[in-house]
């Protein structure tokens, strides 16, 4: 009797119900045989009063916007998906019988009722595209056109919807508007409507690279994680979940450049012993890993400032202040009074300055002594506000980690970013070194200032270049000098910098020391560049490098600045003390006007003691039917023969020397041993005539030459 009464006065609230009902969701419109006939015994005295009605109007107006599978998950009723959002088919049969005021008996449909014969209208179509039919016609319909072509996503099928959800723009043809109703989905996550189907995956994966998934957006979802703590050079920095990914993430963290932190740390702290108080500035903070670091452990010696201009990573740098038990001073906007109170500077010093602004913006408003640039990729769009207003004789560290374009993988995007012509050679991490400092070099000279290169490291991962500020035209016009195009040899893979001038020259191949262009057809050579031609290194500042590194026990980089020394002097044992270098640190402040005149003599007495560019592979040259000495012995071998030699960090089979290719190749097969001899061992062979020696490495060079036709261009 309870249901014959509900089922009477159905009639009496109708009207009401279903026009709070459009408002919410459009539905398409209901007729008579979406409502089940009366009983032909009921009468209207036994209808109930209306205070005695099972279910109120307004709990009945937002029943279509739910799916009947989720109305009984207390925890999901409020996610308020779209009807068109089920688990399974039958429960998408079950909404043709649902009508306004009967949606809570919907669920306790069964198959008997779906095949009562009655016609039924499609729920995710309107009456104008697909009438009423029967319970077998109407499954086809449903799973046809609606279940096969749905998304699927954690359980659900996001189906395809006729309604009226979109707007449409309507079409005129001739005399007549005709409105189209476009098919579409409803997005689970952020109730978008997409109307293709490989658009809707495309839209669904971005959700789940970025790690928005359900559970983000509905209403009763659990307690956010806790974010989890790293400990990076006794300092703690809390990181947000797939902390590693920047897809994923806004704050992003990479274990990975523990090295390229560790590197900067040390140059900041030798910075340091020269003048204090340094204003430091960590362009693109994330984390704040970096600014924490120097705050934690240089103290007073440094003001660091925080950047970053995403709210998240802002909050997530003053809570790893805080869980360091630093100071925070929040400065949202820039004020042009700030530089003019140096009291309460001094009253926040050693404090953490944490900014929301742009980088850019930033460096044009306020001075610095030392800035460090990380972005997520090229650094070029940074470097002319760097060197706006960097203080004399500061110090600007870039870390570029676009390795495709640098490394000649991409050579379109480093001709985008950097205006170099580049090709795959085996010097290339050298060679992308070179490209990153030609392009400080070219920024700092629009500003009338030069740059020293301290040291330039090229990994796997990144490119760290850290440069010395010079104030002037002069310094500029210096720097610009060093800029220059090389010239490389596709066959042999000799290189050599173009000569200075700006005479056009009849023949450039004359200026490499090889001479494949006279023996190949063709040509033979490729101009790169431009390209920094000075030194990559300072010896001095490395060794200053070397006694922080072993002051604050950072013993990860003592083996790379003891190779990066090697490498500037050039010489296969370097003989320096520490105790040396740490004596210089103890001379007490330089003033400025005399650091500018021994950084200007030093720049005049260096010039013929700089390292030679580039390096070979013993590996890339060596002679086919011989076997190599011990890259040890080969060092040896040549700096017994006159020639400057070193290892080279970019290349662990890499030798810098200044010996041109064929005297590489002539001493490489004078102390190599045939492979055919077996157990002869390389002391008892006997040195080959000069004659022989070059005959053999031009036949080499032929050799692989053929074999390696195709670099040609």
């Amino acid at each position: 009797m309870e249901n014959m009464a509900e089922e009477e006065l159905l009639p009496q609230e109708k009207e009401e119900e279903v026009e709070v009902a459009q408002v919410q969701v459009p539905t398409p419109a209901l007729d008579s045989a979406r409502v089940p006939a009366p009983a032909p015994d009921s009468a209207p005295a036994s209808a109930p009063t209306p205070a005695s009605a099972p279910v109120p109007a307004p709990a009945l107006a937002q029943a279509p916007t739910l799916s009947p599978s989720l109305a009984s998950a207390p925890d999901e009723a409020e996610s308020k998906r779209h009807i068109s959002i089920q688990r399974q088919l039958a429960d998408l049969e079950k909404l043709a019988f649902v009508t306004e005021g009967d949606f809570d008996s919907a669920s306790s449909l069964n198959s008997d009722n779906l095949d009562a014969g009655n016609k039924q209208a499609c729920p995710l179509c309107p009456k104008e595209k697909f009438r009423a039919c029967n319970s077998h016609k109407l499954h086809r319909h449903l799973q046809n056109l609606h279940w096969k072509v749905s998304v699927e996503f954690e359980g659900y099928r996001m189906c395809i919807c006729h309604l009226p959800c979109r707007p449409v723009k309507p079409n005129i043809i001739g005399e007549q508007i005709s409105s189209k109703m476009g098919a579409h989905y409803h997005c689970i996550i952020c109730s978008a409507t997409i109307t293709r189907r490989t658009d809707m995956l495309g839209h669904v994966r971005r959700h789940v690279n970025k790690g928005e998934t359900k559970s983000t957006y509905i209403a009763a979802a659990a307690a956010k994680p806790p974010n989890e703590i790293l400990k990076e050079a006794d300092t703690d920095v809390q990181v947000c979940p797939n902390y590693s990914v920047p897809q994923k993430t806004d704050s992003y963290f990479n274990p990975k450049m523990k090295l390229n932190r560790q590197l900067i740390f040390c140059t900041l702290a030798a910075l340091a012993k020269e003048r204090k108080p340094l204003e430091c500035l960590d362009a693109f903070g994330a984390t704040g890993i970096m600014g924490l670091q120097w705050a934690k452990h240089l103290g007073n010696a440094v003001k660091v400032t925080i950047n970053d201009l995403n709210e998240n990573s802002v909050t997530l740098i003053q809570e790893n202040c805080h869980l360091n038990k630093l100071k925070v001073v929040v400065d949202s906007k820039e004020k042009e009074e700030s530089d003019d109170i140096p009291e309460e500077g001094e009253e926040n010093f050693g404090n953490i300055k944490v900014t929301k602004m742009d980088a850019n913006v930033l460096m044009h408003l306020r001075s610095f002594d030392f800035i460090h640039l990380d972005p997520f990729g090229t650094s070029v769009n940074y470097l002319d506000s760097a060197f706006r207003n960097i203080r004399n004789l500061g110090i600007v560290s870039v870390t570029s980690t676009d390795i495709s374009s640098l490394y000649a993988k991409a050579q379109h995007v480093a001709r985008r970013h950097y205006g170099c012509n580049i090709v795959r050679t085996e010097y290339y991490k050298e060679l992308a070194a070179r490209i990153v400092v030609a392009a400080v070099a070219r920024a700092a000279a629009r500003c009338n200032k030069g740059i020293e290169v301290l040291f330039a490291v090229a990994l796997e991962h990144f490119v760290l270049v850290v440069v010395r500020v010079l104030r002037g035209p002069t310094s500029a016009d210096e720097t610009a000098k060093k800029i220059q195009y090389l010239i490389h040899c596709q066959w042999c893979e000799e290189r050599i910098f173009q000569k200075d001038g700006n005479m056009v020259e009849e023949n450039p191949y004359r200026q490499l020391p090889c001479n494949c262009h006279g023996s190949m057809p063709g040509k033979t050579a490729i101009e790169l560049g431009p390209l920094w031609s000075s030194s990559l290194f300072n010896t001095g500042f490395l060794k200053r490098m070397l006694f922080e590194s072993l002051h604050h026990g950072l013993d990860d980089i003592q083996t790379l600045i003891k190779t990066l020394i090697f490498e500037s002097e050039c010489t296969p044992q370097s003989q320096f003390s520490v105790h040396a270098s740490s004596n210089l640190n103890k001379q007490g402040k330089r003033r400025s006007n005399e650091t500018t005149t021994n950084l200007a003599k030093r720049q005049k007495t260096d010039v013929n003691t700089e390292h030679p560019p580039f390096y070979y592979n013993i590996h890339r040259h060596s002679i086919k039917g011989m076997n190599m000495p011990k890259l040890k012995k080969f060092l040896c071998c040549l700096s017994q023969a006159g020639f400057r030699v070193s290892r080279t960090h970019f290349d662990p089979m890499g030798i810098r020397t200044d010996a041109p290719l064929m005297q590489f190749k002539s001493i490489l097969l004078k102390y190599s041993t045939p492979t055919y001899t077996g157990g002869q061992s390389e002391g008892h062979v006997q040195p080959a005539s000069e004659d022989t020696v070059a005959d053999r490495v031009e036949m080499s060079v032929n050799d692989k030459a053929e074999a390696s036709g195709c670099r040609r261009w």
